[in-house]
């Protein structure tokens, strides 16, 4: 044994001192890898690796995480921001291949925080959250799970329109991701309500939350999430696969039959079942398309001039109370029942909004507060019943407001939604229009949060209730990609249910327009895959075969999953329903297709020719639309801009009988084709994987 004394010792103090202020921790798989790195006590990200695009990444900051703490949002001035610079690092709870724990403490706050990384070995993403422990009670106002600078780092999507009033002017901006430019990685929150922002090349990935965290009840931030990808170019498309691991349920097919074009609010059992029996019968019996996924009661169903205050979304006399007939309708047609219902209670439920006002529930102007505890623990109670009795679909309308108009709670204080009246708002009805002053941005925000937070619970709850559950968030909702990690699909906002337009082709522009100003202006990130577009329709009869079909393709090419039938189901005729069977056929063979949708061309609005495709590795499809009244010429290479995979052989086919100078003929990835498109026409061309 070599015992060390005097100089040597005091040396080898030294030395044990600085190795444990000195130290780094890297997690890593073939993919990425992330080293954290402690100095003098602080904690920081050292380096960053995109092993798939083999670039190491560098943070220009040695910030970890970012919280602004209070005395409460109501309270003017006490707010302070503390930064990982502010704690010291107290000890490595965990520290594996695939999770690293380390706890750091601020004295002065009595504030204690551990910060969580994971990686699984499979993953080409990692995970970041943070655990916060408060030896006394403070106001959480904002936390930024990350806030770190990077040279090339870029907000895609950059419209922040929270307002109150204002026809198609509903633009959140919350739950979008970041990007880099050149090292090909991809950030963000994974929260709906997040807002994840760059500014001066530092990105702050985070929510507003404005609760209390309690003494001795730690709270636990939802997890940020930093990707790799090959290609900066083609880092959306790395997220979208990010995406489709994540939600809550696999992208699949669903195909419904909708009442409400039908019948609007009169909808009775008798009808609905009639129009039930007369769907199945032509698509199922006699035409041999797949049974569909739903058929679906809309507005109408509720009785809404009774007292609410017990038990919401009563059902009126025209239906059962347990929709026993309906149940039976749709077995008997070897599908399923869904329900429309707004949780805001919009629409066709405002009258009851009086009566639960009256018993004291969390009324705001014409609808509920989706914060408010008691009206919101009806609705779950409610929606879980209805899901146990077998409703497989819910078509939630109506969240935060509609197309034109929001309601916002913000003097919920006494049931817990923040408040800010050093905003000055006393006055302010729920949706003011002196609301869209972006200075009440924040408390807008506060509201969206909360209300966000209780229908994430309320939907995880009806999960476990049925895993297949089938949700759709609609008017009021917002375009947040990790709403699918509770959800199967969301409106596309700021467009009309029913597309305008005195024919087809001016239909068809109408609600492309919205989806190239969605896309291609506005840069959302979200995918096309998991939209609710409130198409298609057939209400009348009387066009030829060869509009239906070019409208109706047209339409099922953009590639949403969520194909819901809007049609008066009296009035068409059998050479509709020929058409309908064989674009619903068409749709279930291309369905693979969809997970990686895209728009491609120009501005329909702007006469211009435009399309969507689709691919993986087996083929794929593309539509072409010429919206205008001349002839006009359109190529497209099949590349990776295209979604076309590499290295591939393709034969053409179409299911239209319009394109035969393009069908039956053999395309390599990076060919060139080229078309001429006659006025309003569409084309739809397939491509089958050859030898």
């Amino acid at each position: 044994m070599r015992i060390i004394t005097g100089l040597g010792f005091f040396l080898l103090l030294i030395t044990t001192i600085a190795c444990t202020h000195k130290k780094e921790y890297t997690l890593s798989n073939e993919f990425l890898s992330r080293t954290i790195k402690i100095e003098e006590g602080k904690i920081f990200t050292q380096k960053l690796h995109n092993k798939v695009a083999n670039k190491e990444i560098f943070p220009q900051n040695h910030i970890e995480f970012k919280l602004r703490i209070s005395e409460g949002t109501d309270i003017e001035d006490s707010d302070i921001t503390l930064t990982s610079e502010d704690f010291t690092v107290k000890k490595v709870l965990k520290d594996d291949p695939s999770e690293l724990i380390i706890l750091v403490g601020n004295s002065d706050y009595k504030l204690n925080i551990e910060v969580h990384y994971e990686l699984k070995k499979e993953k080409f993403y990692l995970n970041k959250f943070l655990v916060i422990h408060s030896e006394k009670e403070i106001t959480l106002e904002r936390i930024d799970i990350e806030h770190i600078s990077l040279d090339d780092i870029y907000q895609p999507y950059q419209i922040k329109q929270i307002t109150a009033w204002g026809p198609a002017k509903w633009r959140p901006g919350l739950g979008q991701p970041l990007y880099t430019s050149t090292s090909a990685t991809f950030w963000g929150t994974e929260f709906p309500a997040s807002y994840n922002f760059v500014k001066n090349k530092t990105a702050s990935c985070g929510y507003l939350w404005g609760k209390q965290i309690k003494k001795g009840r730690p709270y636990t931030s939802y997890k940020s999430v930093f990707g790799v990808g090959d290609d900066p170019e083609f880092i959306q498309d790395t997220f979208f696969e990010y995406i489709d691991q994540i939600r809550v349920r696999p992208l699949k097919l669903q195909v419904q039959y909708n009442s409400w074009f039908d019948f609007w609010n009169g909808v009775t059992k008798e009808s609905f079942a009639g129009s039930v029996e007369k769907v199945s019968q032509e698509l199922n019996t006699e035409r041999g398309v797949k049974p569909l996924s739903a058929f679906v009661i809309d507005d109408g169903w509720q009785n809404a001039k009774t007292d609410w205050s017990d038990k919401v979304w009563k059902v009126n006399s025209k239906f059962d109370t347990d929709f026993a007939t309906s149940f039976k309708s749709v077995k008997d047609a070897k599908s399923t029942l869904g329900l429309w219902l707004s949780p805001g209670c919009n629409f066709g439920a405002r009258p009851a909004v009086p009566f639960m006002r009256e018993k004291g529930l969390e009324a705001l102007d014409q609808y509920m507060s989706l914060a408010g505890p008691q009206y919101m623990q009806l609705l779950e109670d409610r929606m879980l019943e209805l899901t146990t009795q077998g409703i497989t679909y819910f078509k939630l309308d109506g969240l935060f407001g509609h197309l034109n108009r929001r309601e916002f709670d913000f003097n919920g204080g006494n049931y817990g939604v923040p408040t800010m009246p050093q905003l000055d708002t006393k006055g302010f009805e729920p949706a003011d229009k002196r609301l869209n002053n972006p200075v009440y941005d924040e408390l807008k925000t506060y509201y969206l949060v909360a209300g966000t937070e209780r229908l994430m619970q309320i939907f995880e709850k009806m999960h476990k209730v049925n895993p297949d559950v089938y949700i759709v968030i609609s008017n009021g909702a917002y375009l947040s990609p990790w709403w699918l990690m509770y959800i199967d699909a969301v409106w596309m906002i700021n467009a009309g249910d029913a597309a305008s337009g005195s024919n087809r082709t001016q239909e068809l522009v109408y609600r492309d327009g919205v989806y190239y100003d969605t896309w291609v202006k506005e840069k959302t990130q979200f995918p096309i895959n998991s939209v609710f577009n409130h198409e298609p329709k057939k209400t009348k009869t009387g066009e030829s075969k060869e509009q239906f079909s070019e409208y109706l393709w047209m339409n099922l090419s953009r590639g949403t999953g969520f194909v819901e039938l809007y049609m008066v189901t009296q009035n068409l005729s059998e050479t509709d329903w020929d058409v309908l069977a064989d674009g619903l056929k068409w749709v279930h063979k291309v369905f693979p297709y969809f997970k990686h949708a895209r728009m491609h061309g120009g501005n329909p609005t702007q006469n211009e020719v435009y399309g969507y495709s689709g691919w993986n590795e087996h083929g794929g499809y593309a539509s072409f639309h010429n919206p205008s009244d001349k002839v006009q010429s359109y190529s497209v290479s099949l590349d990776r801009t295209f979604g076309t995979p590499a290295n591939r052989k393709f034969k053409t086919s179409s299911p239209l009988l319009n394109a035969e100078e393009l069908t039956g003929k053999t395309f390599s990835t990076g060919d060139r084709i080229e078309m001429a498109l006659n006025p309003g026409e569409v084309k739809i061309l397939e491509f089958s994987k050859t030898n």
